[in-house]
Formats: structure tokens, sequence, C-alpha cells
């Protein structure tokens, strides 16, 4: 049966012409990462996805394939407005319509996207779902990915390398004992760190800290040999970014950040994206704990700190979800001491064009 690729129109909103369609993407999305990562719990639902597909600051182009008129499978590609080289992919291919070349075929759209906008470098993301046989290590020295799997063998033979892994982990909601680990932490911490936590926007007085701890993220985090630019943010983008959120995004992020009080200034934060319905799972954003100021058990103060917070104010959740570099082990140490396990493992592989 024989297929076509064309680039959707990004819906302005879901009254749009082309809406039908981006649910369709999205479902085929949710198909293929149902398999992928072997849980449903990281599906948003398309009016959520829709925002992070109009963010000024990381336009993007979304990819379809068609059979006989309908969408089946999708590839998208976001860019950072302020970088001159860098591109993210994502390619999902369900199982009803694999072995018939889609993959390849939205894999070329992309990266003749990525020329036509520029840049020279892809960053792909692929879950793996092989287990057995010979393994590749990541360069890192931690993680590897099947050496002989489907997805190795295609992204090899298109000039992709594998940088690093990332861990999916599950913890399982409400935590037992919460107030009792938050309070240890904070003893652990010491007097000079402060705990402060809201939902939706950044209040005025953190914005230009939240910027920091955002642009800190993209430089701070373990980044292999990816190559992950730096991502800017100030207080006014900061604030722009939470006004669109709070008009067009269903969901709503859950942030709890430590000030250090001796400077009044906020040194690590955590942060979950949680969709309105309660029986569904929060999602881990960024968590980030400044270099200068690590060693003070930040990391598990901020997270177990926003998992207290959470409950009050978004009650219900059956679990939180967060990725994590395979060569974090100070992030992996924290989130195993709460609890989180294991459920899945992707690849960061990197493609510099000619």
């Amino acid at each position: 049966m024989s297929f076509t690729i064309e680039e959707l129109t990004i819906p302005a909103d879901p009254g749009a012409a082309s809406w039908p369609d981006f649910v369709a993407a999205a479902r085929a999305g949710h198909r293929s990462d149902a398999v992928a990562f072997g849980t449903s719990e990281r599906d948003y639902e398309p009016d959520e996805e829709l925002p992070h597909f109009q963010d000024p600051h990381r336009p993007a182009r979304l990819f379809v394939a068609r059979i006989d008129g309908a969408v089946v499978a999708r590839a998208w590609v976001e860019f950072q407005a302020d970088d001159p080289d860098t591109a993210w992919t994502v390619l999902q291919v369900p199982p009803e319509v694999e072995h018939r070349g889609i993959g390849r075929a939205l894999a070329d759209a992309v990266e003749q996207a990525v020329r036509a906008e520029g840049r020279r470098k892809i960053i792909g993301y692929a879950p793996e779902t092989d287990t057995g046989g010979e393994r590749r290590a990541a360069p890192t020295g931690f993680g590897s990915v099947p050496e002989h799997s489907r997805t190795t063998r295609f992204l090899d033979a298109r000039g992709y390398r594998l940088e690093q892994i990332n861990r999916l982990s599950r913890l399982a909601l409400p935590v037992e004992g919460i107030d009792e680990k938050l309070a240890a932490a904070v003893q652990h911490s010491g007097p000079d760190y402060a705990l402060h936590s809201w939902i939706g926007a950044t209040p005025e007085r953190w914005l230009d800290d939240i910027a920091v701890l955002w642009t800190r993220m993209s430089t701070d985090a373990p980044d292999a040999g990816v190559g992950t630019p730096e991502d800017v943010w100030t207080a006014e983008r900061v604030a722009s970014e939470d006004a669109r959120k709070e008009r067009d995004d269903p969901r709503k992020l859950v942030t709890t950040a430590a000030e250090h009080r001796p400077t009044g200034r906020l040194v690590a934060y955590s942060e979950y994206s949680v969709p309105a319905q309660a029986d569904r799972a929060a999602q881990q954003y960024g968590t980030l704990v400044l270099k200068e100021f690590r060693g003070h058990g930040l990391g598990m103060l901020v997270k177990l700190g926003n998992l207290e917070y959470l409950p009050r104010v978004s009650p219900g959740h059956p679990s939180a979800l967060t990725f994590n570099a395979e060569e974090n082990r100070p992030m992996l140490d924290v989130n195993e001491a709460m609890g989180f396990v294991g459920i899945a493992y992707e690849g960061i592989w990197r493609k510099d064009l000619a």
C-alpha cells in the first residue's frame, strides 16, 4: 500500500482546518510511543501538544505520512530561534504501518527541512525496546543500546552516532512518608535555604532568578557529545512564556525552588507539568541545582518539596515520570532514593550534515 509524505500546517487553534490532521498525527505518535516506552502515561492530548508547536522561540515543523488520505505516522523537527546550527527531531511510526519505508521517507523530509533552515546538526531521540543481544555502549560509558536492533541499524545507515542514553523513570504517587522525608531534607540542607512553591505563572519577584535557572538548564545538565546550545532566558521571556501557557495550555506547571537566604537568590528548582485530569501522570520538566551550590542536598530538597506540594494543588495523580541522562548519577541517586524506578530508555543520537 502506497503512502505520501507532506508537511502539516501547525493549527492556530483547535478550530483550524488542519486540526483534525494534527489530532490524527498526535494519536499516531501515541501509538508509537506506547510500544517504544511500554506505557501510555507519557501521552499529551492534542490540545496540550499544540502550545509546544507554537513556541516562537522554538519554531517547529511537522511532517506526516498518509495512507488513503489518513494520517498514520509523524515526524517533527524543532529549532532554537537564536541558534544557527542545531535541530531536534523525533520520528514516530506506529507498529501497524512499519516496514513500508515510511520512516525513511519521514527522515528524508526532516533532513531536507533542516538543511533548508540552514542548520548543520540534528539531535534525534530514539526509544529502544529491544534489550537482547550484543550491546553498544554510549561514549559516556553509561548506558547502551542493542547493537543490531532495527533502530540502531536505521540510524547507523543515516549517519547518526550515539552520544547519550536517557532513562525514563516512574514514581508511584502519593509518596509514603513524604512529610518526614522532606523534613529530613530540610535539616540536611541547613538554615541557609528556604523553599518556595507556586502553580502556574512565576511570581514577579522570582522572574530574574528563574530566567537564570532555565538558561543554566541548557548549559549545566549533562550533555555528553550532544552539543546542546545555550538557550538564554530573560525575565521578560519567562513572563511572556508564562502568559502564553496560561492562555493556551491546559496543563499547569507546579514549581518548587530553593532560595539561598544569604543572597536572596533562587539557586535550585524542580517543576512538574500536570494535566487537568487527576487520573493522568505528572511529567517532570526541569530540575536543576546551580553548579556553585551543589553538595548541599538541594536536588533532594526541591524534588521532595515539589512532590509534597503537588497533591495540595493538584491531587490524585497516580504517578510522576522523569527523564535523566544515565551519567547523571547524582540526580539518579536522588530519584532512586525517592522510589523512582527505571521503566524505559532512549538513545540520543547526533548527525552532522555535510
